[in-house]
């Protein structure tokens, strides 16, 4: 039985989705609770591999299962045993072939600013706090010309495991609801820390540290230090991931 589950999680206190030795994971931590509960060896793939720190509301997985468990219990069985930072939403069985990372379209993030001048008792894990200055104009000015396809080395670590760097942005916007400022991206698939990379430098053109006029060249392929600093972690979101053609 092929079985897909729908996540959301309180990223702040693991070290990101992937498994690491000695380390609290996502991955780890539903691996280990399915397993028990199914009494085998679970092993999950997963549509978006988000890095220490980060969140998710729509993240998928799924795994292929030799018993035919019902969904519902299994859901419920899973969600009384892992840490409370991480639930499933819904567990369904798929259709045969489906793959959360292979079968995966695009994925949609958020990354989401409190922009105030002063911080949040309640807003400190899924929100960077940046009182400083800022132009909404520009911000959204910078947001539209990252859409389209762009080769994005210059907003990922210059160690890295990718070797194709052009993605094609479907979404790019900021909105300003309230004291927040959410920016939204989707694309077919995203290198690592590049969301992040993309928002520090974002903040540094509507701070006034950086023109504008340097974002095309950075879009168009340059090094890593030409770009911004890397945003902190607990403002990015998995929000959702869409499959199908």
């Amino acid at each position: 039985m092929n079985v897909r589950l729908d996540i959301e999680y309180d990223g702040t206190d693991f070290a990101g989705w992937a498994k690491q030795p000695g380390l609290p994971t996502i991955e780890g931590e539903l691996e280990r609770v399915l397993g028990t509960i199914l009494q085998e060896e679970v092993r999950l793939s997963v549509a978006g591999r988000t890095d220490a720190g980060v969140h998710a509301r729509g993240q998928v997985a799924s795994f292929v299962t030799a018993g035919a468990p019902h969904t519902g219990k299994l859901r419920h069985s899973a969600n009384q045993l892992l840490p409370e930072e991480i639930v499933i939403r819904e567990a369904s069985e798929a259709p045969p072939g489906f793959d959360a990372r292979g079968s995966a379209r695009s994925r949609t993030y958020s990354y989401t600013v409190l922009h105030r001048p002063f911080p949040s008792a309640f807003r400190r894990r899924f929100a960077y706090y940046y009182p400083g200055r800022l132009d909404v104009g520009l911000l959204a000015e910078a947001a539209a010309l990252i859409s389209g396809p762009h080769d994005f080395t210059a907003f990922t670590p210059t160690v890295t495991e990718h070797t194709h760097f052009e993605r094609d942005i479907k979404l790019s916007q900021w909105t300003r609801e309230g004291d927040l400022l959410v920016y939204r991206i989707r694309a077919s698939g995203f290198l690592r820390n590049m969301v992040r990379v993309l928002v520090g430098t974002m903040l540094e053109i509507g701070r006034g540290y950086r023109k504008i006029d340097e974002l095309a060249g950075l879009l168009a392929g340059s090094i890593r230090p030409a770009a911004g600093q890397t945003a902190p972690p607990c403002g990015l979101c998995l929000e959702a991931v869409e499959f199908g053609s």
